[in-house]
Parts: C-alpha cells; sequence; structure tokens
C-alpha cells in the first residue's frame, strides 16, 4: 500500500490510552452583551454615505425672556420693557410674565424693546426681573386687516459621520488540523470572538464617541469616528441644584433622587414634543432608581425572596424602560426618546467576514462593519450628570 500522509484507522489509533476529561465548552468571563443595542434593534435604512445627514424642523418660539436689569418707574408698571429676541413677538400678542396670573398685551415692537399694557383685561399686577421668561398666549388680529409679515423657520440639516470597525483574524494549519477541546472549527470561534468585541465597541461609541472636529470625515491618512449620544445632547444637560432641577440626596447634594429625574422629565416634556421613553444608566445610578422605592416596601414573615429592581419608571411625562449598559459614565444618566435614535450600518457594510490570501501555513481573515448614529432632535433627549457614585 503506498503512503498517503494519512493515518490508516483514524484518529482514535494515536490518542493515548486514559483520555482527559474535559468538558468540551469554552467560558467567557469579560463582558460583551450589548443591551442598548439589543433594545434599539435593527435600523430601518442603512446610511448612504460615509456623512449621513438628515432634516430637522422647529416650529416658531413662544417664549423669550426679559433682558433689562433696571426698570423706570417700577417693575410692576414699566411698559417699555427689553427682551433677547424682539422679532418673536407682534402687536396684538398676549403675554405672560413668568407664573404670574398677568396678562401683558403688546402695542409696539421696536427691534427688542416691547412696549406693553400693563395687566391687559383686568389680570392682577405682577413684577417684572432680569432673566424672567415671558410666553406669548396667542396673537390676536384686526378685523378685515391685511396678512401679517410673513414668518418662518429654516430647516436644518444635521449630519454624522461613518466609523469603521475591524477586527483581524489568524490561524496556523496546525492549528486548524489538530484536535481541539469544545471549538469544532478554531477560524469560526475567533471570528465568533472578534465579532463579540467589535459589538462591544459599537454600543460603547455610541453612547460615549466624539467625532474630531478637524476633518471629521475622514481618509487614508485620517481616521473617521462618529459622535455618540453623550456628545450631542447639547441643551438638557442637566445637575442637581440648578436649572430647575431640585437639590438631590447625601451630603453632597447630588445623589439622584425621583424629584430630581422627574424634574428632569418635565423639563424636556416643556421644551420639546417628546416624551422620554428610555432611561440609559449604568451600575451606579441603576441602584440609586432601584432605591425609589425603599419607602414603599412592605414584607411579611412568610416572604424568603427580596426583590429589588425598577424595570420600566412611569411618570405624567412618560413610560420609560430602564436599561442598564455597563458602558454608560457612572455619573450620568441619559434620558432618550428612542424613536429619535437609529444605529445604521454602510449599505452594504454590516458586520461581515472577508477572507484574506493565506500567506504561508496559515489563514487569514478580516471582520468589518462600518456604522454610524442617526440621533435626530437633541432637544427631545437629555442627561443628568455631576451625579454621585
Amino acid at each position: 500500500m503506498p503512503f498517503t500522509g494519512r493515518s490508516t484507522f483514524g484518529p482514535g489509533v494515536d490518542a493515548p490510552e486514559l483520555a482527559e476529561d474535559i468538558s468540551d465548552l469554552v467560558s467567557i468571563v469579560s463582558p460583551f452583551e450589548t443591551p442598548f443595542l439589543d433594545y434599539l434593534g435593527d435600523a430601518r435604512k442603512s446610511a448612504q454615505n460615509t456623512i449621513h445627514e438628515w432634516m430637522e424642523d422647529e416650529l416658531l418660539p413662544n417664549t423669550d425672556s426679559v433682558n433689562q436689569s433696571s426698570f423706570t418707574p417700577n417693575a410692576n408698571d414699566v411698559t417699555a420693557i427689553t427682551v433677547f429676541n424682539g422679532a418673536r413677538f407682534r402687536v396684538g400678542d398676549q403675554v405672560r410674565p413668568g407664573n404670574s396670573r398677568e396678562v401683558m398685551f403688546v402695542t409696539a415692537v421696536a427691534t427688542n424693546i416691547l412696549t406693553v399694557a400693563r395687566r391687559y383685561g383686568g389680570t392682577p399686577a405682577s413684577a417684572l426681573s432680569n432673566g424672567l421668561k415671558l410666553t406669548i398666549l396667542g396673537g390676536s388680529a384686526l378685523e378685515g386687516d391685511d396678512r401679517p409679515e410673513t414668518r418662518f423657520t429654516n430647516r436644518a440639516r444635521k449630519r454624522n459621520w461613518t466609523q469603521i470597525f475591524t477586527a483581524a483574524v489568524e490561524v496556523s494549519g496546525t492549528l486548524l488540523s489538530a484536535r481541539k477541546v469544545g471549538v469544532a472549527d478554531e477560524m469560526d470561534y475567533q471570528r465568533q470572538e472578534r465579532l463579540r468585541e467589535l459589538l462591544r465597541d459599537l454600543e460603547n461609541s455610541v453612547i460615549n464617541g466624539v467625532a474630531p472636529t478637524v476633518n471629521p470625515q475622514g481618509g487614508v491618512s485620517s481616521r473617521r469616528t462618529m459622535n455618540g449620544i453623550a456628545a450631542q445632547i447639547l441643551t438638557n444637560n442637566f445637575q442637581p441644584n440648578s436649572g430647575g432641577i431640585p437639590a438631590g440626596g447625601g451630603g453632597g447634594l447630588n445623589e439622584l433622587t425621583e424629584p430630581v429625574l422627574n424634574a428632569a422629565l418635565r423639563l424636556v416634556w416643556e421644551s420639546a414634543q417628546s416624551r422620554i421613553d428610555t432611561i440609559l444608566v449604568g451600575g451606579a445610578q441603576k441602584r440609586r432608581i432601584n432605591s425609589f422605592l425603599t419607602g414603599f416596601r412592605r414584607a411579611d414573615t412568610t416572604d424568603t425572596n427580596f426583590r429589588d429592581l425598577v424595570s420600566t419608571y412611569e411618570s405624567d411625562f412618560g413610560l420609560c424602560r430602564v436599561i442598564l449598559s455597563r458602558w454608560v459614565p457612572t455619573d450620568t444618566v441619559l434620558l432618550l426618546d428612542s424613536s429619535r435614535i437609529e444605529v445604521l450600518p454602510l449599505v452594504g457594510r454590516s458586520f461581515f467576514s472577508k477572507p484574506l490570501a493565506a500567506v504561508g501555513d496559515k489563514d487569514h481573515a478580516q471582520l468589518i462593519g462600518e456604522y454610524t448614529l442617526e440621533f435626530r432632535n437633541e432637544l427631545a433627549h437629555a442627561a443628568i450628570r455631576g451625579l454621585a457614585t
């Protein structure tokens, strides 16, 4: 019989008399879960270019603020009021200062100076102050009057950039051929491991990533990174004991409490046509949310299980799923409208394995994926930062 190089009687002929007792399982301890990506689900579309853009618009604002530090004759009777944005007002507008019951009637607008009739309709007087919010209740037109001056908003084009996630796989011919414990195909196993790492990094980048300020579109000599959620929340950045948010608990007055969370939800509701439906937190702040129930628990002597978990939070301003992700900064709570968030692959570039030409006695492959974050209407989201950990 000619020599073929193969074993005549199968792999058992080379096996030792006593086999090792090894479980056919490879256990992984490193964190690789992606709870936020799983919660969002697959995108309904793909990005078509490395610069991904979308359109946003808003209605004409109906609020402004007093921009005046002194009042003559006094804050209760002054009729000439300087504001920040006079173009938001028209003759015939009814305006409410702050949370008072007084209504003022606008009789003239000159740049940023309003002339108003105070205590309109017999409403009670109130004192004005610098920075006081002014709410336009609505305009009133004369019967048979000409059309008013045309006012409009400009649509804004927002953008983000795609980011390439990649990893290499290399397995020697010997390892491919050798008998292994817990692994049927070494190349396939290595691809799965690297894919777990890339998905983990994608979730981390979606939450915390930052795009460069110079040459963000990248190229062959400049790497391209996406802006994550935390970097794009610019307006509704709250801290306990400031900006309408009450002080939290604890000695530093910055612990997350139910009044702090509820006040932040209220402020977003007041400023945007949005209902927060997702509270994204790390472990420390998730424990604080769980503690909201501490004072309301009841147990009797027959109870043997202790439950300390809040998976949803419902307030007047929305029903929110509480999502725990280890990648959220420990001092931060992200309040999100998930209907305005999508993680998009560049068309044809969702994660895939690309076989490469073999070099020597080893096989090569490369895992590649290119993704971006579409984060619409940043005013519809919020972040509570600087919390005790």
